[in-house]
C-alpha cells in the first residue's frame, strides 16, 4: 500500500489532505525510526509504547514523548535547569 512518494502515509490514500498527510508522515517516521542512545552511544532506541523508549543494545528505558524521543518542552526544561545550575 505504501509508495516511494507517499511512504508510510500511503495507507491514507487520498483522504485527509496533502498537508495533513505530510505532517503525519513526519511524526510516524520519527516514531518508527531508531534514535541515538546517550547511555551506550549507538542508534538503538526504539519506541515500545506511548512515551516509553527502550535501547535494544544496553537495555535502558527512557520516558520521552509519544511520537519522538525528545520533546521540545523537555529540551527547553533541560537547558533551563542546566543554565540555573551554573
Amino acid at each position: 500500500m505504501t509508495t516511494k512518494k507517499l511512504g508510510i502515509t500511503g495507507k491514507y490514500g487520498t483522504r485527509y489532505g496533502a498537508n495533513l498527510r505530510k505532517r503525519a508522515k513526519k511524526y510516524e517516521e520519527s516514531k518508527r525510526s531508531r534514535h541515538f542512545c546517550h547511555f551506550c552511544g549507538k542508534y538503538q532506541f526504539k519506541r515500545r509504547a506511548v512515551g516509553i523508549w527502550d535501547c535494544k543494545n544496553c537495555g535502558k528505558s527512557y520516558a520521552g514523548g509519544a511520537w519522538s524521543l525528545h520533546t521540545s518542552t523537555g529540551t527547553t526544561t533541560r537547558s533551563t535547569i542546566r543554565r540555573l545550575r551554573e
